[in-house]
């Protein structure tokens, strides 16, 4: 018996543990606990109050109290609204766009609440609602100034103010058209730089700073809504690995409206501008920006009155530059924190603003994950790292003067941390392989002040979850892999099974985590006969940059390479059939899937690709273009990271899964893929879905789950 089945079974009554149910697909849903979980915490000024959203409702928490409260239903507000207006499908959102639905005003007595395309403002003395705006256009991204009387949102392509003293709405920006969008997000910049939103409000609250797309040189690719009785065109604006990304400029207008004064960047074609910040002076701007293929990054500062700019540092790499939101100024007007992985990890360092480094912070074989809190008056710094194991993630405290870091989080499990601006509370999920999530509220020393949300045991009580292992395997050149395994249910010892390696595969955080996996399809398969594997493989992240960039100008070998070494350490384990062995995965794990069972099919059997790449040359730019290069710089590697290429080394069973829609991942791949396979003669499957999503969800998910279900069973 495994620790790990042992911790569990210990962990439960013993008069339950006959009683519990398999999970099986239909009792999926029910098996995995509470229908809603809490939304994170949207904290009040003064650190000591949050607000959250759950089953639709807006709920007040005080921390010093240990008491919530129900303010009111998002539903309710939505009703209210005179036109409630539809969101912009046409522009094909990025999933990536964070609109704040609420804020809190700068006096913490007040809510900014956007519900069913109208702005309201929630009193929380009196309990009631003003209702700001009632247009037959959306009012999108709405954003509270910093002194509370000024609220900036877009309509279409357009900025606006609203001023809450007057009601009086000024237009801001006078110049968009059909593809040139003020203060509006591409697709392809949320989705691959994660930028959420493209304007700022000054901390005087005098200026907006936001981002002008011109998308007028990127390509459109057709897609169609099928499901009515007549077509309808919904093309999306795509760029693809060469081709023209959109030019963007940055621009700063005054709140109360007049000419936009353009940042001096220079030229916008062949440049990324990846964040924008103001400094607390209200007069210069911080934009970070990258060349094209994400070797070089910038930091430049623009004065927002004259747009003149100067550089205050950059990096370069061999490979490729992570973007991430460390860049904090502070109010000393001295200094700012700031991230890099030259030392190939990535840390923070102390710079002063004259572009000089002060001093390293952190330091180590081990990566600094999210900055969730710098407290400037103690000079700390709250940061979640792999420092402890790769396998988990845990809250760490420093100094910014170079004194000892402190772990604040407890052994033997991962966290997830959202603090308060004040850095006085935090609110910590904390969850294990064998432990559910549990969440409390905790005082910036670490110490435990209440409990916000118990585990759900039910789950574990009523349904034979099959316990998790984590497995350590060794890489061709002795690097340690990690791999997650759930063995079969009635488990017995010499008896080889058959097996599903779960997939991803490229640049992402483990998938291989000392954290609660909750209960899945995985949990199905398991029940019905079969070993579940996952192994991450190099160029999955927080294990430094050489880690990760081992699949530079080459996709799919390298981490084959890998998965056949956690297949092959399954087999001399004596746990699977090797006959038997199967592969699933979407996104890069759809590529994957295909990748191996075309160059490894003596491994792999059978596999489940979901909306897989089968061509990188029609992936999107940025995100491709940051691991290949360019197309005409990398022929080769393009090349041979395409599964299309390969088609008539299939041997093995092969189901192909898309959305038709699919924003990301482009149908066209698997259409792509369907033809080079049909031409080689080659048998496969194929289910297609008509969403409108890279991923399959609602009523259809049980039915994608079914037909994966019957593919293994019928093919392992």
């Amino acid at each position: 018996m495994s620790r790990l089945y042992a911790l569990l079974v210990l962990s439960i009554p013993l008069a339950l543990i006959a009683e519990r149910k398999p999970i099986t697909l239909d009792s999926m849903g029910t098996a995995r606990g509470r229908a809603a979980e809490p939304g994170p915490p949207v904290w009040a000024p003064d650190g000591k109050r949050f607000v959250f959203t759950q089953d639709g409702k807006i709920w007040l928490y005080d921390v010093p109290a240990r008491a919530q409260t129900v303010l009111f239903s998002m539903n309710a507000l939505a009703r209210a609204a005179a036109n409630p207006a539809p969101a912009e499908a046409s522009d094909w959102e990025n999933r990536r766009v964070s609109e704040s639905h609420i804020q809190w005003f700068p006096s913490g007595a007040e809510l900014l609440v956007a519900a069913g395309g109208d702005l309201f403002r929630w009193r929380l003395s009196t309990g009631g609602f003003v209702q700001l705006t009632a247009t037959p256009e959306a009012e999108r991204d709405p954003k509270l100034s910093p002194d509370g009387r000024l609220v900036s949102f877009r309509r279409g392509h357009e900025l606006y103010v609203l001023a809450l003293d007057s009601g009086r709405t000024t237009r801001l920006t006078q110049d968009a058209t059909e593809t040139v969008w003020n203060g509006q997000l591409d697709w392809v910049y949320p989705e691959e730089l994660e930028l959420a939103t493209a304007h700022w409000w000054s901390p005087d609250s005098k200026s907006i700073a936001y981002l002008q797309f011109d998308v007028g040189r990127e390509p459109l690719y057709p897609h169609a809504d099928l499901l009515g009785l007549h077509a309808i065109s919904e093309p999306q604006r795509y760029p693809k690995p060469g081709e023209p990304n959109a030019e963007v400029r940055v621009g700063v207008v005054a709140a109360g409206g007049g000419i936009t004064r353009w940042m001096n960047l220079g030229d916008a074609r062949d440049m990324l501008t990846a964040r924008v910040a103001w400094l607390p002076d209200s007069k210069s701007l911080a934009v970070t920006r990258l060349n094209r293929v994400q070797n070089r990054l910038d930091l430049m500062l623009a004065e927002a009155a004259t747009g003149e700019t100067r550089r205050l540092l950059g990096e370069t790499d061999p490979t490729w530059i992570d973007v991430q939101d460390h860049l904090k100024f502070f109010a000393n007007g001295r200094e700012f924190l700031w991230s890099s992985d030259r030392d190939g990890y990535r840390h923070l360092y102390l710079y002063s603003m004259d572009g000089r480094l002060v001093r390293q912070v952190t330091r180590g074989e081990w990566e600094v994950g999210e900055v969730v809190g710098v407290d400037q008056a103690a000079r700390r710094v709250y940061y979640l790292s792999t420092e402890e194991t790769p396998l988990e993630q845990h809250l760490y405290v420093v100094s910014l003067d170079g004194g000892q870091r402190r772990r604040l989080s407890a052994p033997s499990m991962t966290h997830a941390v959202a603090m308060s601006p004040t850095c006085e509370y935090y609110r910590e999920t904390s969850s294990s392989l064998i432990a559910p999530p549990r969440t409390v509220l905790r005082r910036g020393d670490g110490s435990e002040w209440a409990v916000f949300l118990e585990a759900d045991r039910k789950p574990i009580e009523e349904y034979e979850i099959l316990p998790t292992e984590i497995v350590a395997v060794k890489a061709a050149d002795g690097a340690p892999l990690y791999g997650r395994l759930i063995r079969p249910a009635g488990f017995q010892a010499g008896r080889k099974y058959p097996a599903i390696v779960v997939v991803y595969g490229g640049p992402a955080p483990p998938a291989v985590q000392n954290a609660w996996r909750g209960i899945g399809w995985e949990q199905v398969m398991a029940h019905r006969g079969f070993l579940i594997w996952q192994l991450d493989n190099r160029g999955s992240l927080g294990r430094g940059h050489a880690w990760e960039s081992a699949l530079y100008r080459r996709l799919g070998a390298r981490e084959l390479e890998d998965q056949k070494r956690g297949v092959a350490h399954l087999i001399s384990m004596g746990l699977v059939d090797p006959a038997r062995v199967g592969i699933y995965g979407w996104s890069y794990g759809g590529f994957m899937t295909l990748y191996s069972l075309l160059h490894a099919p003596e491994v792999f059997k059978a596999g489940v690709a979901g909306a897989p790449v089968t061509d990188w040359r029609g992936y999107d730019s940025i995100y491709t273009e940051r691991y290949l290069g360019l197309p005409a710089d990398n022929p080769e590697g393009y090349r041979l990271s395409s599964p299309l290429n390969f088609a008539e080394k299939l041997a093995g069973r092969l189901l192909l899964i898309h959305n038709f829609e699919d924003d990301n991942v482009l149908f066209q791949h698997t259409l792509r893929m369907a033809d080079a396979l049909e031409r080689a003669g080659k048998p496969f499957q194929s289910m297609l879905y008509p969403q409108k999503s890279h991923g399959v969800g609602g009523a259809a998910r049980k039915h994608l789950n079914q037909i994966m279900t019957e593919f293994f069973e019928k093919n392992l």
